[in-house]
């Protein structure tokens, strides 16, 4: 799930992954030039980041899970990686 509250030149993004999908999840993405950033846990068990990044661009982004395994977010559109797999489109 992906909150978003913009303001003139920020944005606040809230990156939420369900419980079940693993032991460890970080985020990537090209806000970053693709580092790990470990998500937190929700007293629920769901995964969770917020990140501030410049709006009005489009950034490729996914989660690692178990330092393996990499997921795309189901409410966001989808774009080849040059990994043969997928990563999700976050557009701001």
């Amino acid at each position: 799930m992906i909150k978003i509250t913009k303001k003139v030149n920020k944005a606040w993004v809230t990156f939420t992954l369900a419980s079940d999908a693993g032991s460890t999840v970080s985020i990537c993405g090209e806000w970053n030039d693709w580092e790990k950033e470990p998500m937190k846990i929700k007293k629920s068990g769901e995964f969770y980041i917020t990140k501030v990044i410049k709006p009005d661009r489009s950034y490729a982004f996914g989660y690692l899970v178990n330092d393996g395994e990499w997921l795309t977010e189901n409410e966001l559109p989808k774009i080849p990686s040059p990994f043969n797999s997928n990563n999700s489109l976050l557009e701001l």
